[in-house]
């Protein structure tokens, strides 16, 4: 952050004041320097300071920090140049002359530090690489596994017992005693016509293959 550091005597007191780039003030952007503290953000007191005298301000473009001129009856001086109107950049090093109020610009930060980019450490870029191979790479199933797989793919899939033939009920017919399901009990018996009003129930077994 640009900031600009100012010293003066003031009543036999050394006065310091740093203005930044971004503080607030009464002028937004500028710093206002004067007698007048209802118009001025730095008070100065000396009768021969003007009420709202000059105003410095951070020029982005030219990297600086700037002082304009807000009094044209009584313009300030700076580095032995009087500045009747416009503006005069500040370094430092620099001395203004308000009236008989000498400040000094005894600091400027006026650029943004450059970025060191530090490189990345070989070792660590090759640890990476190997640990992402190794996180990407298939994962070799065990040769008995392998083998376990591949015999139960092939092995015939056995019927579930509960898929199985069960034993069920039958009616048989009295006449030619075969059996016909329970659901023939009202149509008579499936192979000869018999009714099954009289017939056996019998337990019907199926044959294992």
């Amino acid at each position: 952050m640009p900031e600009l550091t100012l010293e003066w005597m003031e009543d036999s007191e050394k006065k310091i004041e740093t203005i930044s780039e971004t503080q607030q003030s009464k002028n937004p952007g500028t710093v206002r320097l004067g007698r007048d503290p209802a118009r001025c953000d730095l008070h100065l007191t000396h009768p021969t300071v003007s009420g709202l005298h000059v105003e410095i301000f951070f020029d982005s473009q030219q990297n600086q920090f700037m002082l304009r001129n807000l009094r044209d009856t009584n313009p300030p001086v700076v580095d032995g140049k009087r500045i009747d109107r416009g503006v005069a950049p500040l370094k430092q090093g620099s001395n203004i002359h308000l009236g008989q109020t000498l400040l000094t610009v005894t600091n400027i930060v006026s650029k943004i530090p450059a970025t060191i980019v530090v490189p990345p450490n070989p070792a660590n870029i090759n640890h990476q690489a190997e640990a992402e191979k190794a996180s990407t790479a298939p994962n070799p199933t065990p040769v008995n596994q392998q083998a376990e797989v591949g015999k139960a793919s092939t092995a015939p899939n056995p019927t579930p017992v509960n898929q199985q033939a069960k034993p069920k009920y039958e009616l048989q017919c009295p006449c030619c005693h075969r059996t016909s399901p329970y659901e023939n009990i009202d149509f008579g018996c499936k192979w000869c016509g018999t009714s099954l009003a009289g017939a056996v129930s019998v337990l019907i077994i199926p044959e294992e293959n």
